[in-house]
């Protein structure tokens, strides 16, 4: 399997509000850009739509080294939580229902393509490539301002 490294994150202006997401796929020498946005959204939302747009736009089954500075996301998958979610008819532990479960569904879904290393990434930092991902995002949330 081709190793793809991915890099996403999301944007919202207002919690809910306008927002956006950017993702970079880089593969050997290429590199892809993609981003988009709504008009009325979550951060949450943002940051997951910009990993399953990413992920989406995978030819093949690939290895995916996926960062993200989202503990929502990177936790919630790696630590297996909307596994669980998904399992307890996406209920929390606490019983509370789990947010944005239309999203997780198809992230979940996407998981089972591709074999998937998480990383997370401090945003607003030093990463150029989560940087620029965030440029992507607050630019589309822009449109919708």
């Amino acid at each position: 399997m081709k190793t793809v490294t991915i890099y996403t994150d999301g944007a919202c202006s207002g919690n809910p509000g306008p927002g956006g997401w950017g993702a970079i796929l880089m593969y050997g020498a290429h590199k892809k850009e993609l981003s988009g946005g709504e008009a009325n959204t979550t951060n949450n939302r943002m940051e997951l739509t910009a990993v399953i747009e990413a992920l989406s736009a995978l030819k093949e089954p690939c290895t995916v080294e996926l960062w993200s500075d989202s503990k929502y996301v990177i936790d919630a998958l790696e630590k297996g939580w909307a596994r669980g979610w998904k399992a307890r008819g996406w209920v929390k532990s606490d019983k509370k229902p789990a947010l944005n479960p239309d999203l997780w569904e198809k992230l979940l879904q996407l998981t089972e393509t591709h074999s998937l290393r998480y990383h997370w990434v401090k945003g607003h930092a030093d990463n150029e490539c989560n940087n620029r991902c965030d440029e992507l995002a607050v630019m589309e949330s822009k449109k919708f301002q």
